[in-house]
């Protein structure tokens, strides 16, 4: 598995389908998480949408596989009783020191939440020590490679089409 970065945005190679997106009540789905769930993290910001962000009533989100990968780990930061303002705070911090997701673990004792990056550095995300947990982030990689197949997809629009262009509706995969 490699990893790029596209403006800014984590690009997993891990051979899903490029040129396809998630709608949200999908995403929803494959992570576990309410819809509810899903606007407020896109709408604050914690994970937007990078394919197609909603631009006013009647337009969709759509994620990418990458994205859903924040969201499964988000969600098991939360699970693991990790607040919110916290897990925000560690993407943040994640975001800032220019770590992949895909290339690190995140570990948490279910108040503080750390990353061990490739060199085998723990970094605290939120400044504070204390026991920890492990997430490895490879194998939600794996898990959701399997389970975002079973879902319906949606077709990206062409680099160079105008941005306001309406995605064809199409028959679920």
């Amino acid at each position: 598995m490699t990893v790029e970065r596209t403006a800014g945005q984590m690009r997993l190679d891990i051979g899903v389908e490029d040129g396809v997106g998630y709608r949200g009540p999908t995403v929803c789905e494959i992570v576990g998480i309410t819809y509810r769930q899903l606007d407020y993290w896109a709408r604050t910001e914690l994970v937007p949408p990078s394919i197609q962000k909603a631009k006013g009533s009647g337009t969709q989100r759509l994620y990418s596989f990458e994205d859903i990968v924040q969201l499964r780990v988000i969600k098991r930061l939360t699970d693991a009783g990790v607040d919110l303002r916290k897990v925000r705070k560690a993407m943040d911090e994640l975001k800032a020191r220019g770590l992949d997701m895909a290339q690190v673990t995140v570990v948490s004792d279910g108040s503080s939440v750390y990353a061990i990056d490739d060199d085998a550095q723990i970094i605290d995300l939120l400044a504070k020590g204390q026991g920890v947990f492990a997430i490895a982030v490879a194998p939600v990689v794996e898990e959701l490679k399997g389970e975002v197949t079973a879902f319906p997809t949606e077709p990206v629009a062409i680099a160079g089409s105008p941005p306001d262009t309406e995605l064809p509706d199409v028959a679920a995969n």
